[in-house]
């Protein structure tokens, strides 16, 4: 390490990223990856919007139910 080091032209907070703007990985299951990977092949639609798209659906019925 350096005696000393230069920070005069730093900027403050460059890669600072909020923390809610964090995406964290989601990692699934293998069936579901498999079932997910074959109901994707009819619709053609990424493996995100696929999973967006049930999540969604689930959420409905959940506030439906409660």
């Amino acid at each position: 390490m350096k005696e000393e080091y230069d920070f005069s032209n730093a900027e403050q907070g460059k890669f600072y990223v909020p923390v809610e703007d964090v995406q964290l990985p989601i990692y699934l299951d293998k069936d579901v990856i498999q079932y997910l990977n074959e109901k994707n092949l009819t619709t053609q639609e990424s493996l995100q919007s696929l999973v967006n798209d049930l999540l969604r659906k689930d959420i409905e019925i959940a506030k439906r139910v409660a």
